[in-house]
């Protein structure tokens, strides 16, 4: 019989399909009561009657036991009927789940595309406000231009008034004289000069046409813009321009030179190898006390030297008793030494000979030399030993060798060595002459600050690119790659008619692609000198030449610097990416030749699609980018572009390397293990340069102690070259002779992994006292012949990305283990921290570190440290600051106040003087840092207590408070407060003035400074004149004081020439001859230069004879010596001889013979011989148009020069055609915005007005003054070539004031 508790079990769920949402399940509680007690209560009919007897009651459930029964069935059905129905609903539950699912997607991409159309919108919107605003500027400039020649119209037409008054004045009076019979003088035959008319030489600041200039001057001569942009001196714009004062110099040398003395950013010294002072130290047992002092004692005081002026030292010397062993390692370490210390007594054994033969005989010029003699009086030199000193006294031509000769202690000893190389190191290798260089402040800084105007540079960053270029270009692999198809398809695609996108050079991993570009650039400097390169060789993830900002940065400081002027660049990280564009298109438009932009690796690039949105533009139509990624890294919207893939090497290509690195160890492979090979490299990734150079060297190596067939086999179950570095790893492990040597090169290969930018060998020293320096050469000589680390800006990185990922998962664990090893440098450069030794490693290295371990209160703590901040900020690091800011989760306010305080506490704890100099330093800088990120009222504060400072604790005048001045007024410039601003320049002008004198680089700046704010409130004139003197300031610096690394490569060539021509008397002798003038010529020494010229006249006349066509340039180049000298009759007479021995040796049209009429013609103008001066010109327009065609710009300067004549001659009619001419072809071939069509454009409308067709005037000068104003605001204006392919100019110095020569 059913009872409830068959209805519902206890704890038993029922879904209410009705109530829920969603159907939701709910737990109904039941209380289940017993059995008999529910049968009596569920048939009990009205109240119980007292006294029923059992039989009564059992009576009634009988009566109801049919009723129940059917009930129970009724329930039983309607329950069944009722789960029926909650399935149903469930099922339908079911679709309307799926049904909601489905809208809930339709909903959200309907949400994602509103999202993308109101991103579309906004961009809309805000490019139609762009868009509004230029128009707003163009109608501005506009009204301005209108304005602008309003008054010009209205000026000039009072000037003519008067002027014609004027004429009716003087012929009434000439009427009035002649009536009285007075002779008049006729200013036609006068010999004054106040007539003449000179035109603008170039090499002189280029003037644009104001007002100004026309009222004081109005003749046609004083308008003519004869120039081109700043280039420098050229060998191959044109045949023409090859010969004068640079014929015969060897290209290689005159593009390093000529590129060093153009340069802006701060030299590499040349004498240091990878940024380190290497001091290569010789001795022997009877010396090894002095040495001991040495290291000791003074070496700790040259490093700390170095390490302030961002450059290492490094001790290098080998154990004589077994120095025998290491051959190959110091022969390398001698090659790479910056400095040789010999210390020798009375005996020397046979490795200090080979030393001393390599070091000071057989290279005595590579280095300096240092040789220091224990002298005693009961001690005599044995046989040997003097001989070897008579082989290095008889090597020391040039007296080059430092003797230091003591007898008395080794302390003693150790102090003279120590005070030499100190000497040795500031003023030679260092470049400090006289220099007092504190070791706890980087006072070089200040000096590179100075070179490069507001722009900050960092010194390493530009060697590691130096030097990544030089490893490419010095492969031993590259000759045997057959690169020379690439080359060419590549040379094609750049000389593809523009508009062309960016070029893709794509292959796998360790294709080659760094090696191609290397080779590539190099080949095109030497053939493409006009070619502006900008290169970038992007390393591993996460390091610094991968960082996006800094990227651009150099590239944009590496454009300017070719203009003279780096002032007005941003240091805002996201300006830094915007601006970049517009600076290539400005700059490109001043630039005569192509610029070529190459970044390697560019994929390498954290998000680089993003931070190169630039490359997707059109470019400029003489600027060719050049990229080069992976194949399966190449982001989709690249691989549109022009490709050159770089194919799995052939066969014949991969016999050809391992055939080249069998032979440089005298090694050959049999037929057999040939065939090996050639089977083994027939895949795509057993078949690329990387892994075939590593195979070839890992079977050749020794360090394995396998046989050369057993290093195959092995080497040949390798089928990458991943697999192939694991394999070198173990090898080299395997070599080692003890277990701490393999624990060392294990932890040494961690923790440059592990770092930021690798490490340096000093500190791989210092992390591990017990390893020797010998030992550690050794290992980075193996490894870096098995191409797994190499050296550059002097740290231990890896040569591949392959290398490091081999690293990581053979050591690392993938790189689970890295924390360890960052947790070990952490220690170690927060020892230097805490010891105030700030060095830039320390700067690059912790805050990095920290910030890969996440600890944010250690990273703001180092951060907190000024001396770190500025070190960061000083070499340009900025977008790296900010982001540690950020990732601290600090804004701008904050990130100030933090710097205040920290500052306010650093001053509390400052008395001495040369603590209050750092304290305005910090202060200084931290204003410059809120300005540099757009907050100048935070900046203010700063920026006046450092000026405080420094006129309290130094001097009001000193050099310091005018850079202070010169930074609060760029505060007050951005606030547009230009009034306070050009106080603050003037008074930092007069400081540097009095300071440094009239002409020193600071006073450049100040002007340029003045400059930019005068051309800001439209005073153009005045801006003009501070622009002019501020060029000749960098221009005499440049020449004179300034980078004269570039005059030591001439000195050095001039040296080596002066060797060659003792011999005989021969063509090449007189050949040579005539180099050396050149280049003393280019070192400004006169004297020398004609004495070189002269003898290679006569030498070339005695072997050729007086008609032979080099006589003509041996004149050609004492012509323009002698124009120099303003000895311009002897100049004369030169040109006319050189001219009729080419009309007769050479044929009508020859380029050498246009330009020697050209300058003669030129030569003639300046004498006021204008009739003379014209044949030549119209002669020079005829060669130039058959040498180059009638379109060519060369043959447009020509038309100029002609037209230039014809006007001083007052024959506009004749010169009118030709410069329009000019014009057309200046517009075809160069663009109708380019300068020198505006300049044509001026002349033009000078010559329209002197023929009083003023309409026509007025609409080419607005022309010419759009031109003028869509040109970038540079400090420097246009700096002209001295040296131009179109102007009348021969001399390297800027023209002299010409004195008037009777005719």
């Amino acid at each position: 019989m059913g009872t409830a508790s068959s209805l519902v079990s206890p704890g038993e769920v029922i879904e209410d399909g009705y109530g829920g949402e969603g159907g939701e399940a709910c737990e109904i509680p039941v209380e289940v009561k017993p059995k008999a007690r529910l049968l009596r209560s569920s048939f009990r009919r009205g109240p119980r009657v007292i006294g029923a007897s059992f039989k009564s009651t059992g009576s009634v459930d009988l009566e109801y036991a049919a009723e129940y029964e059917r009930l129970r069935k009724e329930y039983e059905i309607f329950r069944v009927s009722k789960n029926n129905e909650i399935s149903s609903m469930q099922k339908k539950e079911a679709k309307v789940d799926e049904e909601n699912k489905r809208l809930r997607a339709e909903l959200q991409a309907l949400q994602k595309t509103y999202q993308k159309i109101l991103r579309e919108k906004e961009s809309a919107l805000e490019a139609k406000y762009q868009a509004m605003e230029r128009a707003a500027t163009f109608e501005h400039d506009r009204d301005k231009v209108k304005r602008q020649f309003k008054i010009f119209r209205e000026t000039k037409e009072k000037e003519i008034q008067d002027l014609l008054r004027a004429k009716r004045d003087l012929e009434a009076k000439l009427q009035q004289l002649q009536a009285q019979g007075i002779q008049v003088y006729d200013p036609n035959d006068s010999d004054s000069d106040d007539n003449q008319t000179t035109v603008t030489a170039a090499g002189t600041q280029c003037e644009y046409w104001s007002g100004g200039v026309l009222g004081s001057e109005p003749s046609m001569g004083s308008m003519m813009q004869l120039q081109q942009t700043f280039r420098g001196p050229e060998f191959a714009n044109s045949l023409i321009d090859v010969e004068g004062p640079f014929a015969n110099v060897s290209r290689d040398d005159w593009d390093a030179a000529v590129a060093s003395l153009l340069q802006v950013s701060p030299h590499v010294p040349q004498a240091l190898w990878s940024n380190t002072v290497r001091c290569y130290l010789i001795f022997t047992q009877e010396t090894k006390a002095e040495l001991d002092v040495f290291v000791k004692k003074h070496s700790p005081v040259l490093r700390r030297m170095c390490e302030s002026l961002g450059h290492f030292y490094l001790n290098v010397c080998f154990p004589e008793e077994n120095a025998a062993s290491y051959a190959a390692e110091r022969k390398q370490e001698i090659e790479r030494s910056s400095v040789c210390v010999l210390l020798v007594k009375s005996t020397v054994t046979s490795s200090v000979v080979e030393d001393c033969d390599e070091a000071f005989v057989k290279n005595p010029d590579g280095h300096p030399l240092v040789l220091y003699l224990r002298t005693e009086e009961d001690h005599n030199l044995t046989g040997p030993t003097r001989q070897l000193l008579e082989r290095i006294n008889a090597a020391d031509k040039a007296a080059k060798v430092k003797v230091v000769d003591h007898g008395g202690s080794a302390e003693e000893g150790a102090h003279l060595i120590y005070l030499q190389l100190e000497k040795v190191i500031k003023q030679e290798l260092l470049g400090l002459e006289g220099a007092d260089v504190d070791s706890t402040d980087s006072g070089i800084e200040e000096g590179r600050e100075e070179d490069s105007g507001d722009v900050l540079w960092d010194l390493h960053d530009e060697q590691e690119q130096i030097e990544s270029y030089q490893q490419a270009c010095s492969s031993s692999t590259t000759s045997q790659l057959g690169f020379q198809k690439y080359i060419d398809r590549l040379n094609d695609m750049i000389a593809a008619p523009p508009p062309t996108p960016p070029l893709l050079v794509s292959g796998g991993p360790g294709s080659g692609k760094s090696l191609l570009l290397s080779k590539w650039i190099e080949q095109q400097q030497k053939q493409s000198p006009n070619t502006l390169f900008l290169y970038h060789f992007v390393g591993r993830p996460l390091s610094t030449s991968s960082e996006p900002v800094l990227i651009i940065k150099r590239l944009t400081v590496k454009l300017l610097q070719h203009f003279w002027s780096i002032s007005g660049l941003s240091m805002e990280p996201s300006k830094i990416l915007e601006e970049f564009p517009r600076w290539l298109e400005r700059l490109s438009a001043r630039h005569q030749g192509n610029i070529i932009i190459i970044i390697d690796s560019i994929d390498q690039i954290q998000q680089a699609e993003r931070h190169m949105k630039w490359l997707i533009d059109p470019l400029p139509v003489n600027v060719r980018v050049v990229v080069s990624v992976k194949v399966e890294t190449c982001p989709q919207a690249w691989r549109l572009w022009p490709t050159l893939h770089l194919d799995p090497l052939s066969p014949r290509e991969v016999r050809s390397i391992v055939n080249a690195e069998c032979q440089s160890l005298d090694l050959k492979l049999t037929k057999d293990q040939e065939k090996k090979l050639e089977r083994h490299c027939r895949s795509a990734s057993t078949c690329n340069a990387l892994y075939v150079t590593l195979l070839a060297r890992m079977i050749i190596s020794s360090i394995s102690g396998w046989s050369l067939e057993k290093s195959l086999e092995q080497c040949l179950q390798c089928q990458d070259t991943m697999s192939l570095y694991r394999l070198a790893l173990k090898m080299t492990l395997n070599s080692l002779n003890t277990d701490r040597e393999r624990h060392i090169m294990t932890e040494i290969l961690c923790l440059v992994c592990a770092s930021h930018n690798g490490v340096s060998e000093s500190e791989v020293l210092d992390l591990f006292p017990e390893l020797e320096l010998p030992v550690l050469s050794t290992l980075l000589y193996r490894l870096n012949r098995l191409c797994i680390v190499t050296l550059r800006c002097g740290l231990i990185r890896f040569q591949h990305l392959q290398a490091w990922e081999a690293v990581r998962l053979e050591f690392l664990g993938g790189g689970s283990s890295s924390a360890a090893y960052r947790e070990k440098l952490i220690q170690y450069f927060s020892q230097q921290l805490s010891q105030d030794r700030v060095t830039w490693r320390v700067a690059d290295e912790l805050p990095w570190l920290f910030q890969q371990q996440e600890d944010r209160t250690k990273l703001q703590l180092s951060l907190l440290n000024l001396f770190v901040s500025q070190n960061l900020y000083k070499r340009g690091h900025f977008s790296e600051l900010l982001a540690y800011w950020q990732y601290v989760g600090k804004d701008k306010s904050s990130m100030a106040t933090e710097y205040f305080d920290s500052l306010k506490h650093y001053e509390k704890n400052c008395e001495s003087q040369d603590s209050m100099t750092k304290l305005a330093n910090l202060y200084e800088t931290l204003g410059r840092f809120l300005k540099d990120l757009g907050l100048p009222s935070q900046a203010v504060a700063p920026l006046q207590r450092s000026l405080e400072i420094r006129e309290t604790a130094l001097d009001p005048d000193h050099p310091s408070v005018a850079c202070s001045l010169h930074q609060l007024a760029g505060v007050y410039v951005q606030w547009k407060k230009y009034g306070n601003a050009e106080q603050l320049y003037k008074q930092a002008l007069e400081i540097s003035e009095n300071a440094y004198g009239a002409e020193h680089a600071s006073v450049a700046r100040e002007l340029e400074s003045l400059a930019m704010l005068y051309q800001k409130q439209n005073k153009y004139e005045q801006a003009e004149k501070l622009r002019k003197r501020s060029v000749k300031i960098r221009q005499k610096t440049a020449r004179q004081k300034g980078h004269m690394y570039g005059f030591t490569l001439l000195r050095r060539r001039a040296l080596q020439l002066e060797e060659l021509t003792l011999g005989k008397e021969t063509a090449d002798s007189a050949k040579t001859l005539n180099e050396l003038g050149v280049l003393y010529y280019l070192q400004n020494n006169m004297d020398a230069a004609k004495l070189f010229l002269t003898r290679s006249l006569e030498m070339r006349q005695r072997v050729l004879g007086p008609d032979h066509p080099d006589c003509a340039q041996s004149l050609n180049n004492l012509a323009a010596l002698h124009t120099e000298r303003r000895e311009y009759e002897t100049a004369e007479d030169m040109y006319e001889r050189a001219l009729d021995i080419r009309k007769t040796a050479l044929s009508p049209d020859h380029p050498s013979l246009a330009y020697t009429l050209k300058h003669l013609a030129m030569l003639y103008k300046r004498r006021g011989k204008l009739e003379k001066a014209m044949p030549l010109y119209e002669l020079s327009l005829e060669i130039r148009e058959k040498s180059f065609g009638p379109k060519h710009p060369s043959v447009a300067t020509a038309l100029v020069n002609l037209a230039v004549i014809y006007c001083q001659l007052k024959k506009h009619s004749e010169a009118l055609p030709l410069y329009e001419r000019a014009l057309k072809v200046y517009e075809d071939s160069l663009g109708r915005s380019h300068p020198r069509v505006g300049e044509t454009l001026k002349n033009l409308a000078v010559l329209s007005y002197e023929e009083g067709d003023f309409e026509k005037a007025a609409e080419l000068y607005k022309r010419a003054m759009e031109i003028k104003e869509a040109e970038p605001s540079l400090v420097c204006g246009n700096a002209p070539s001295r040296h131009s392919s179109s102007g009348d100019t021969f001399s390297l110095r800027g023209p002299a004031p010409i004195p008037h020569v009777q005719r």
